[in-house]
């Protein structure tokens, strides 16, 4: 395997172009539980040009019905990032001093993690996101109501 490195401008340009319309290319899951992490897999996607083809636990998109849990699931796509030591995107969770655009935040209660908003801009105090289900562009993050927030900040893309 290679790193190829993580391209945060392409992954910044295609959620410019896409946080208030929709792909064509991509099923919108607005309507079955939320396109958050949809639309977050699809910067992230923009940024790396890899997916990771295993079956299940790997993190791709060829269709609505043939996709990994990964690419919509918020607690999935997690799990894939954080552990993910083959082909593909791969991060580490971070403090929000460390989260750069292009990276991913995401946002819950005492019942769990709930919602994937992409990291667009970052000031000092202050970070700006892109999401879809309630979609945004320039966001401030402070806008949203919840009680924890976790930031994966993306570290490269691995590809064979």
């Amino acid at each position: 395997m290679k790193e190829t490195g993580y391209r945060r401008k392409d992954a910044l340009l295609y959620a410019k172009q896409w946080a208030l319309s929709r792909n064509p290319r991509y099923l919108d899951f607005e309507n079955m539980g939320g396109d958050c992490t949809n639309f977050a897999s699809q910067c992230i996607y923009a940024g790396s040009g890899v997916m990771n083809y295993t079956p299940t636990t790997g993190w791709y998109y060829n269709s609505g019905w043939d996709r990994t849990p990964s690419w919509t699931g918020v607690e999935y796509l997690y799990k894939f990032l954080v552990g993910n030591r083959s082909v593909g995107p791969y991060a580490v969770e971070t403090e929000e001093a460390g989260a750069q655009p292009g990276d991913i935040v995401q946002l819950g209660n005492a019942d769990g993690f709930y919602h994937s908003p992409v990291i667009v801009y970052v000031s000092p105090g202050h970070i700006f996101v892109a999401a879809h289900t309630y979609d945004a562009y320039m966001r401030p993050l402070d806008s949203y109501i919840y009680e924890k927030a976790r930031f994966l900040h993306i570290q490269g893309v691995r590809s064979w």
